[in-house]
């Protein structure tokens, strides 16, 4: 099968809508009702979604020689190599119990990276995030609204009901999975599989600006350490943190090895900016590696890192180069909320967040 060629960026790939305005507005309120809700409880903010943290891992990234022009764009216009940081998460915005499954999240930082920078990008960073899905759960910013109003709801209450209510999702996506059926919306809730974040691959979902084209990312575990772990369950049953202690005592000796894959688009109606919910389909838009990211055996809950990376820093996607600029209805959406809720975990800890550099640092 012959690919098509990629689909040239252009500001008319998207179609914003009047309403969208509105909608953020909504969603900063959805997440001070979040916010301010485990603020209390706590007596300590935390993030509004992601909120757990399984792992903090510092490591190498490493773009690839001799990628072909199509690649060779924004980062990974020429070799280098650039120090990481990657946070592994749970989804929802209050610290539950890991015996409450939901889908893992992988945020990651890169550091030192030159270039044109988004409107209000602070630093020199470029930061990913990705979850162990390829689609989003919402097609647009009001959907995904109403979803997490829903959550909001059900922030700080019950927590043994839910413990159980993940119990039976859990076990209605399984018979759903058994049929050939995956429900993003069922994982979302508590259903999804309670397995190790290190074995995962991990997708953007949304599109991104790719210089002179568009593209959807994805991490993917390639060393034998890591592969093995794919879909290995974790029981959580009688351990609030057993997915922090797994993932710590098995990076003490793992070599951990990712490959950064993009997927360009080539056919906007195939492969469409403004409906997160589509599956790119890898046989018309196959994933490309560009770079490697290296993790060599740590402490992966350190506590001079975690301090660092999971209360003195925020990951967002509109944190980077103009190049990678994300595309569509919900990554547009993502911007102020985003900023919202680090700018609230700041004032309320009275913790300065900031973009870091090892060149700073030097």
């Amino acid at each position: 099968m012959t690919l098509a060629a990629p689909v040239r960026f252009s500001p008319s790939v998207e179609d914003i809508q009047p309403d969208e305005q509105e909608t953020i507005a909504g969603l900063n309120d959805t997440f001070d009702t979040i916010l301010e809700t485990t603020a209390k409880d706590y007596g300590h903010a935390v993030r509004s979604v992601h909120a757990k943290a399984h792992g903090i891992l510092e490591g190498k990234l490493r773009i690839a020689d001799g990628l072909p022009p199509e690649l060779a764009q924004g980062l990974f216009a020429k070799p280098g190599e650039h120090t990481v940081y990657m946070r592994l998460s749970t989804n929802a915005g209050d610290i539950l119990p890991d015996a409450i499954s939901l889908p893992r999240g992988l945020a990651m930082k890169v550091l030192d990276v030159e270039g044109e920078r988004l409107p209000g990008a602070e630093g020199t960073t470029q930061d990913f995030i990705m979850v162990n899905g390829p689609v989003f759960q919402a097609k647009t910013a009001a959907d995904f609204h109403g979803s997490l109003k829903m959550l909001a709801k059900t922030t700080d209450r019950l927590e043994g009901t839910k413990t159980v209510m993940s119990s039976v999702l859990r076990g209605v996506n399984k018979a759903l999975e058994a049929v050939g059926v995956e429900s993003p919306t069922l994982q979302s809730m508590g259903g999804a599989p309670n397995v190790d974040p290190l074995g995962e691959t991990y997708y953007s979902v949304t599109p991104f600006r790719y210089g002179d084209y568009i593209s959807k990312f994805s991490l993917a575990p390639v060393s034998p350490d890591l592969t093995e772990l794919t879909g290995r369950e974790i029981d959580a049953s009688d351990n609030e943190t057993a997915i922090r202690d797994t993932v710590r005592a098995e990076m003490g000796t793992i070599r951990g090895r990712w490959e950064l894959r993009v997927q360009l688009c080539r056919d906007l109606d195939k492969q469409p900016v403004e409906d997160p919910t589509v599956e790119w389909k890898e046989d018309e838009a196959p994933f490309q590696t560009v770079a490697t990211i290296t993790v060599e055996p740590q402490d992966s809950w350190a506590s001079e890192r975690v301090q660092a990376v999971d209360e003195e820093m925020r990951f967002g996607i509109w944190t980077g180069l103009a190049a990678h600029q994300p595309l569509g209805n919900i990554n547009r959406a993502r911007k102020a909320p985003y900023e919202h809720s680090a700018k609230f975990r700041e004032r309320f800890n009275g913790c300065p967040i900031h973009e870091p550099s090892t060149r700073t640092a030097a």
